[in-house]
């Protein structure tokens, strides 16, 4: 396995073992490839199947990343690369010159498994240009100019989504003047907060900051939209206690404000349910969602009510390849997936089995701060000596998690948490065998 480490000097050298097979793919990347494309584990996959990604060397790799939450089915899929091949033999494209029914088929089923009332679908590429379809929509139709969104989130890196992430100052920064009438409320990030072991109490300080907001900064009948992740993904796998999601919805509707929740990471079966904010029994008006829509192909989509989008006339928005036909294809056929095996419960059921391990193995670590989750979204926060977060450890722990052959990612506002997005298909041999690495490589 090729590995890099920084020289006191920060240059980056390859250590390589010299018959590696990815070196010369490295070596080509740095040669061909923008370097702002960032990259998390060192290796060059050359297949992939089910919960494994292999590298060129043939070396087999258990994935808990998942192309970021995205393979919920694991990789290549059966079904899938049926329904892609068999599409792609008949139908590969034709934008919005032509109808075509698997555009047509997705829409009906995605307005089948959304919560609530959702009823219009519009199919993009990604979910940023999902994002800013839903905040165009929410402005257009309500005729107000001003967004709330919350510290932590991370909703895309196009101008307008960047606009409304804050999980890291380094995604932002340099890209000034970023769009405006965006205005910042807090996320009950319990584990940092002054209430660690009041969550009400959290959430209540929470939803104050945002009526001062109202009363300081913007008027609530400004407000478009609020746009709000029911688990923050990037910002670091925080999951807001109970009584959140219903306060926004009530802030919502008492001043007219469309809630457009970003399910983009949290979306198709991941956290125990088909849509995280179900857990807290909690509608949207418009609802973003990407990443396992398609097992991998690009796809994306909000879906809102015809009352909110039936003044949004022909040609205000558009995709040139949004709801591709090999897309939607994949799409169908994963929706299906999910269905069928119930894998939304398998979720709920891997999840509780994976943080009460790690939790257990965890006891007595003061480097570990929290394990918290929902289904198999699953985050890991450690802590230097003095109980701040650390960047540092959790690197170290996902470096030592790939030296064992384990695909993980770190997230969080400074980088000191560690993700687990396993698929759903996951076995329990495979689950048992990731939670021995994980434990092995856990800090004192």
């Amino acid at each position: 396995m090729t590995s890099i480490k920084k020289k006191p000097e920060e240059e980056l050298e390859l250590v390589v073992s010299p018959t590696d097979k990815n070196l010369p793919y490295l070596m080509r990347d740095e040669q061909f490839v923008n370097p702002v494309l960032a990259r998390s584990a060192r290796i060059v996959a050359e297949r992939a199947k089910g919960s494994y990604i292999y590298d060129m060397n043939g070396d087999a790799y258990l994935d808990f990343a998942s192309g970021i939450a995205v393979t919920n089915l694991g990789h290549c899929h059966p079904r899938v690369v049926q329904a892609v091949q068999e599409q792609v033999a008949k139908l590969m494209h034709t934008s919005v010159v032509t109808y075509h029914k698997n555009y047509i088929d997705l829409a009906e089923k995605l307005v089948e498994i959304a919560p609530g009332r959702l009823d219009s679908v519009f199919l993009a590429n990604s979910g940023a240009e999902a994002v800013e379809g839903a905040i165009k929509l929410a402005r257009y139709t309500s005729g107000r100019p001003a967004i709330v969104n919350f510290r932590g989130s991370f909703h895309g890196r196009t101008l307008l989504a960047l606009a409304l992430t804050s999980s890291k100052l380094y995604y932002r920064e340099h890209y000034e003047p970023l769009p405006s009438g965006i205005y910042n409320s807090t996320y009950p990030y319990v584990y940092r907060s002054r209430f660690r072991n009041d969550p009400s109490a959290c959430v209540a300080e929470c939803l104050e900051y945002l009526d001062m907001l109202f009363h300081q900064f913007v008027h609530p009948e400004q407000v478009a939209a609020i746009i709000v992740e029911p688990i923050q993904g990037e910002g670091g796998y925080i999951v807001p206690p109970p009584g959140f999601l219903q306060g926004l919805r009530k802030v919502a509707d008492q001043y007219g404000i469309l809630l457009v929740i970003d399910e983009v990471q949290t979306g198709f079966a991941r956290t125990g349910k088909m849509f995280a904010c179900e857990h807290d029994g909690v509608e949207p008006d418009i609802m973003v969602c990407a990443k396992a829509l398609a097992s991998g192909l690009p796809l994306s989509a909000f879906i809102s009510r015809k009352d909110i989008t039936k003044d949004w006339t022909p040609g205000r928005h558009g995709s040139t390849f949004g709801g591709n036909p090999v897309a939607c294809a994949a799409a169908l056929a994963t929706i299906a997936v999910l269905q069928e095996e119930n894998l939304a419960e398998r979720a709920a059921q891997l999840g509780k089995f994976i943080i009460e391990k790690l939790r257990k193995a965890a006891a007595g670590r003061k480097s570990i701060g929290d394990i918290r989750g929902r289904g198999l979204m699953i985050g890991i926060e450690f802590d230097d000596e003095k109980g701040e977060p650390s960047k540092d450890l959790a690197e170290a722990f996902a470096e030592k998690c790939l030296l064992n052959k384990l695909l993980v990612l770190t997230c969080g506002n400074r980088g000191q948490v560690v993700r687990l997005i396993p698929p759903l298909t996951l076995s329990d041999a495979e689950a048992e065998k990731a939670c021995e690495i994980l434990i092995k490589c856990m800090p004192a």
